[in-house]
């Protein structure tokens, strides 16, 4: 198994493409630490994950913009399992404004999340992981297309692509790697409880929406040793839908 012994952070892990990328880990070996801004449901997940055969998970309160919060998850798995191996920074979140309408509190609940929130767990992975660690970020097709009303969102995607680039840079000094993955429409509640999608705006193909496993084997695939000399790359996982849109 790919991830035997060794420890995993994924944020945003209590559902969907968390949810999915922590359980692929933990069936390939790994003790998983399963980070979401809802402890009760991060913890219940946990459970049920040790339920079903993992080598052992944790789930942990984390508000990922905050950044005591994101030292404290670090420190609690450091402090559990001794080892910070891979992080999956997933956590992310949405607006749907037009940019008249947005406010700097719209931009900045955002922007906190999706992509500083990345910025703080690659700082902790930096202070205390060693080398042949690995950071995957998960980006998405909006940072390269996107669509009306969603501007925040679409900034901080691609703006995570360019922090995916820059600490894959500073990162191979460090024997560490850094990449990113672009999902295309999964098939979670984000995607169908996205208003241009409920009205029409955005038109959903089936033959275009992927499941979250997909998105766990290539999250993955970019953090083990079989993606070993991929450093700072942004793997598109979107079943092609991006050379059609």
């Amino acid at each position: 198994m790919r991830f035997q012994n060794k420890t995993v952070i994924v944020t945003g892990a209590a559902s969907g493409i968390g949810l999915a990328t922590a359980t692929r880990f933990a069936q390939e070996g790994a003790r998983v630490v399963i980070a979401d801004l809802h402890g009760n449901e991060a913890q219940k997940a946990a459970e049920e994950m040790k339920a079903a055969g993992a080598p052992d998970a944790l789930g942990l309160p984390c508000d990922v913009s905050k950044p005591d919060q994101v030292q404290g998850c670090v420190a609690q798995t450091l402090a559990r399992f001794g080892t910070l191996d891979v992080i999956v920074n997933n956590a992310g979140l949405m607006t749907f404004k037009p940019l008249p309408e947005l406010t700097l509190d719209d931009w900045n609940r955002v922007l906190g999340v999706d992509l500083l929130g990345a910025f703080l767990f690659i700082q902790q992975g930096f202070l205390h992981m060693k080398p042949g660690s690995s950071v995957v970020n998960v980006s998405s097709i909006h940072a390269r297309e996107t669509e009306p009303l969603v501007a925040p969102y679409a900034a901080a995607k691609a703006a995570l692509l360019s922090l995916t680039r820059s600490a894959a840079i500073e990162g191979r000094p460090r024997g560490l790697r850094v990449n990113a993955v672009l999902p295309g429409a999964v098939d979670t509640p984000m995607l169908w409880d996205n208003p241009n999608v409920k009205s029409g705006v955005e038109k959903i193909n089936p033959a275009d929406v992927g499941k979250a496993q997909d998105l766990a084997a290539a999250i993955a695939f970019l953090a083990s040793e079989d993606a070993a000399f991929i450093q700072g790359t942004g793997l598109v996982v979107d079943g092609g839908r991006l050379d059609h849109l």
